[in-house]
Order: C-alpha cells, then structure tokens, then sequence
C-alpha cells in the first residue's frame, strides 16, 4: 500500500485509538479539561471522545476524507488549551510525567500539519 494511502488510514487509527480511551479510561482526560469551559469535566471528556471516533471514520472514508481531514486539524489545535493545562498542572510531578506533558505541545503542530496534509490529498469526491 502506497504511503499516501496509508496515511490517512494511520491517522484514522490514532483518532479511533485516543477516542476509545476516553470512554475506557475518562479519568485521566477528566483533568485537562480547563476549568472554564461550561459543564462538567465527564461530558467534555465524552464529546471529546465521541468527536475523535467520528474524525477517524471521516478520515477512513476517501469520500469524506478532505472534510474530516480538515476538522481533524481544527480538532487538534481546539484540544491546544488542554495540553497546555496538562503542562501546567504538571510541572511537579517526576521529570519523565513533567517531560511528557511538555512533549504533547509541540507534537500538536505535526499532528496539525499531518491532518491538513490528509485533507489536501483526500478525494472529498462523491
């Protein structure tokens, strides 16, 4: 399988992948959620998840790829102030956990590029 077709299907799976972990584990998601968004941490935690199984299907699908792709990107730089409250919060921890959440920042401007990169090439085509 070429490369550019594998890419969406890597990025699809790394969406399903973190989804799925937000309604298997929702604890550990519960505690980025900055304080000042309206409701409770659970039901942001769950419209996260629900929203990244709904990008993956998006991006896995050629017709819907361009569109997703683009909503994945939008998706990645939307979760930017979780990370950074994450980073925050855990500045006291051990240096390897302190050294993880300062490593997630960074990561979202490839993350950002790849899905961009699946929208340019998506077929978005019916």
């Amino acid at each position: 399988m070429p490369r550019s077709e594998r890419s969406p299907l890597l990025l699809a799976g790394l969406l399903a992948a973190a989804g799925v972990t937000h309604f298997v584990a929702p604890r550990q998601y519960d505690a980025t959620i900055p304080r000042a968004l309206p409701g409770t941490p659970r039901t942001w935690t769950y419209a996260s998840g629900a929203a990244e199984l709904a990008l993956a299907a998006g991006v896995a699908l050629p017709r819907t790829r361009r569109v997703a792709g683009l909503a994945t990107a939008a998706f990645f730089v939307g979760v930017f102030p979780a990370n950074v409250k994450m980073a925050v919060d855990w500045r006291h921890r051990p240096a390897p956990l302190r050294a993880a959440a300062l490593a997630r920042l960074p990561l979202q401007v490839p993350l950002v590029l790849w899905a961009r990169g699946v929208a340019r090439n998506g077929e978005g085509r019916s």
